[in-house]
């Protein structure tokens, strides 16, 4: 690349991808030459986010000295894909990149600028800072706890934030941040139709196959509610701003370490509505650290599989019982509480057990198990929590629901 194609560059980021022989898309140009600190880029599947994210990374990598770019996906081998884009933007401006060190991760260009590719784990992470710009791909996939334990990397710096996804159901920071006005974000939006690269016959077919929500979705750019939830509408029925000022007298809990750790509690107040008002969660976290965080006092519900854990809680002095591993019969008890207004949950207080919900669904997409029945085991840990303390607390219902159950097999 001569020297004023590179000035060229240096003045408009969309040249590098010209340099690839790719042709930006308008939306692209517009994302490109955005100037704000804060940008959301809510695009189509194959509609060329990770293209104009690598874009960007090279221009602060290039035209930055000693700037640091991160490139966080949810996994590994997604970071290295968006990786391998960004070293093919490096290469189209040929030797006036001055790369000093190259591996399968990381890149160092001679004047100082490094980029580097991670997957969205806190411990990989976490030890960065003053970062130029800080890429957020499949954002809408990435945790709540671990975009919080991010954002701090751009306080010294004043660096950029770029978060690109495709919608992924009604859920998480890159949703709210989407729908909320009040938040300093540029946001911009490439559906299939700002991509000519996809045609209307390919999007009609994978309607047909797939069906109107897939396509809403993944190609339209809409947050849609995951398909078969376990429990519709669960924020919309339960979910409140404030609790009555009771105590907490009754919990439940879910044990782990390397899946999380966690635990609801809260009360029954006399008319018989359970209140949810506080949550533990957590993974990589021995069962003494997360006694010292547990309200006292309380009565908990804690899974009978957990003998060594309900000993250990015992001996520091908790109560804790064993609550009912009926999954079915505790699923329904959790649906009749929500059906009859009787379960409420503080929003401030358990944004967890509110995201989980969003999230806990029964089979039907490619790869789950295969009973119907029963739902896939994920996103279900402070819902679990919540089942063995509803179990127990309405264990007359329980026992007509078996009895039903019985009578109709």
């Amino acid at each position: 690349m001569n020297l004023p194609s590179w000035l060229a560059c240096a003045l408009d980021p969309a040249r590098i991808m010209l340099a690839q022989g790719l042709t930006p898309d308008p939306w692209q140009r517009q994302l490109l030459l955005a100037p704000r600190r804060h940008i959301l880029l809510n695009g189509s599947r194959q509609s060329g986010k990770s293209s104009v994210a690598a874009a960007l990374a090279v221009h602060t990598a290039v035209f930055q000295p000693g700037s640091l770019t991160l490139l966080v996906s949810p996994s590994l081998r997604q970071s290295t894909e968006l990786f391998r884009k960004v070293l093919a933007g490096c290469r189209s401006l040929g030797q006036l990149a001055g790369v000093k060190t190259l591996s399968q991760t990381r890149l160092e260009l001679a004047h100082g600028s490094r980029v580097v590719s991670l997957p969205a784990r806190e411990a990989t992470v976490r030890s960065y800072s003053r970062v130029s710009l800080l890429v957020l791909d499949e954002a809408a996939r990435v945790p709540d706890d671990l975009y919080r334990s991010l954002r701090p990397m751009l306080a010294v710096s004043g660096g950029r934030l770029f978060c690109l996804s495709t919608p992924f159901g009604q859920r998480g920071f890159f949703w709210r941040a989407w729908h909320d006005a009040s938040a300093d974000w540029q946001r911009v939006q490439a559906t299939w139709r700002d991509c000519p690269r996809i045609s209307p016959a390919f999007i009609e077919a994978e309607r047909q196959s797939l069906g109107d929500s897939w396509v809403r979705q993944e190609f339209e750019c809409s947050f849609e509610a995951l398909a078969g939830l376990v429990y519709p509408d669960f924020a919309q029925r339960c979910a409140v701003d404030s609790v009555p000022p009771e105590s907490a007298k009754v919990g439940g809990i879910d044990f782990g370490y390397r899946n999380p750790f966690a635990a609801v509690w809260g009360f029954v107040a006399g008319d018989g509505v359970l209140w949810i008002a506080g949550e533990r969660y957590g993974a990589g976290q021995t069962i003494l650290e997360h006694a010292r965080a547990l309200p006292a006092r309380v009565t908990w519900y804690a899974d009978p599989a957990g003998a060594q854990e309900i000993a250990a809680l015992r001996q520091l002095g908790f109560t804790v019982r064993r609550g009912g591993n009926d999954l079915r019969a505790g699923i329904a008890a959790v649906r009749a509480r929500l059906e009859a207004g009787k379960l409420k949950v503080l929003r401030a207080g358990c944004p967890r057990l509110l995201e989980e919900a969003t999230r806990y669904r029964y089979p039907g997409h490619e790869g789950d198990q295969a009973d119907a029945e029963t739902p896939v085991d994920a996103h279900n840990h402070a819902l679990a929590a919540l089942r063995y303390l509803t179990v127990q607390l309405d264990g007359d219902f329980i026992r007509r629901y078996r009895r039903q159950t019985v009578q109709g097999s």
